[in-house]
Parts: structure tokens; sequence; C-alpha cells
């Protein structure tokens, strides 16, 4: 075993002994949120890349017309593609990930990973919060499926991740979710934003 390889799994033993008990705390490196990714029954909430400048989408815009929407900045595309190196600097092999239908999600998780499935539940509710729960709750059941050593990335937006968390993500930045308890759909035991 290398020096990485020790590291990494002591690091992965230290979080998987310390963490019923510090449920609450937050692992704010990027190390600690990696090895939380390798323990897995948890979710990656990503909110997208830098966008061009605005908020939300032109009236009128069309899901099946990027052009239509807000969509990446140069720096976004940039920043996409730092999440996937920072993926692989860390070797940490992603089973699934999942997008929301807008363009700017698709993006970057192509750009970050080279591949996404669409997952409606990710989609944005911004112009109108009437199906958010339900969207909430498919995202809950989903993360409840989740087995130890099992994570998957979500690229979404800023409403559906403060949804489940309660936190306020900035663009390009990411949670590590797992099942909330109560009233509360998720917990967030990390946050990295890729640097």
């Amino acid at each position: 075993m290398n020096r990485f390889d020790r590291r990494s799994a002591l690091q992965t033993l230290l979080v998987a002994s310390i963490l019923p008990a510090a449920l609450t705390l937050r692992a704010q490196s990027t190390l600690d949120v990696a090895a939380l990714l390798r323990l897995g029954a948890c979710v990656l909430m990503l909110r997208h890349a830098q966008t061009v400048a605005g908020i939300g989408d032109p009236p009128n815009f069309q899901l099946d017309q990027c052009n239509t929407q807000r969509n990446l900045s140069d720096e976004g595309r940039d920043q996409s593609k730092r999440i996937g190196q920072w993926f692989a600097a860390r070797k940490l092999a992603v089973g699934s990930v999942q997008s929301s239908a807008w363009c700017r999600c698709k993006d970057t998780a192509t750009l970050a990973f080279g591949r996404f499935d669409l997952l409606p539940a990710l989609n944005s509710t911004f112009e109108s919060r009437s199906n958010q729960a339900a969207q909430t709750e498919l995202l809950r059941e989903r993360l409840t499926a989740l087995r130890a050593g099992q994570f998957e990335v979500w690229v979404t937006h800023q409403v559906n991740i403060t949804s489940m968390t309660g936190e306020v993500p900035a663009m390009g930045e990411a949670f590590v979710v797992k099942l909330g308890t109560g009233s509360s759909p998720g917990r967030v035991l990390g946050r990295t934003s890729f640097n």
C-alpha cells in the first residue's frame, strides 16, 4: 500500500469512527469531502457552475433550446473542468451523475464527468414552487436507496439544494448530503468549492 492509499484509508477510517458522534459538524476540507464520498450512502449535490450574469432565465425560455436560457460563462466551463479534475486527482469513481434538464446543469455535468442522466426531480423550481415539495420528496427517496460505498452526483439548482438542505450554495459549490431526520429531507456533512 503506497503512502497515498494509506492516508486515504486512514482518513476514511477516521471519518467513519467519528461520524456517528459528529453528524452536526461539517467537513470543510476537500479531503474530508472525498472521505465522506468514499463512505457512501450519500450524494454530492452540486449547483451548476458559474453562468453569465443574470437571475433565473429569460422570458419564454425553452428547455430544448439552450440559446434561450442563461448558460455557463467561460469561467463556468473552466470551473466544470476543474470539478472533473478534482474527482480524478482523488480517484473517486462516480457511479451515477444525475442532472437537471437545464443546459447549464447538463453542460456542467458533461464538462466535469463526460456523462449524465436526466432526473426531473432536479429541475429548477425557481419560476414555480408548486412542485418543490414533491421533487424534494423524490430526491429524499432516491437518497434512501444509496448504500455504504455508493454515492451519486446530482447537478442541480440553488432552489433544489436549499429545499433539500436549508443551505444556499454558490455556483459551482457542492454539499455532501445524507438522509435527514424528522422534517429535514437532507443533512449536510461537508461542502466544497473544488479549490
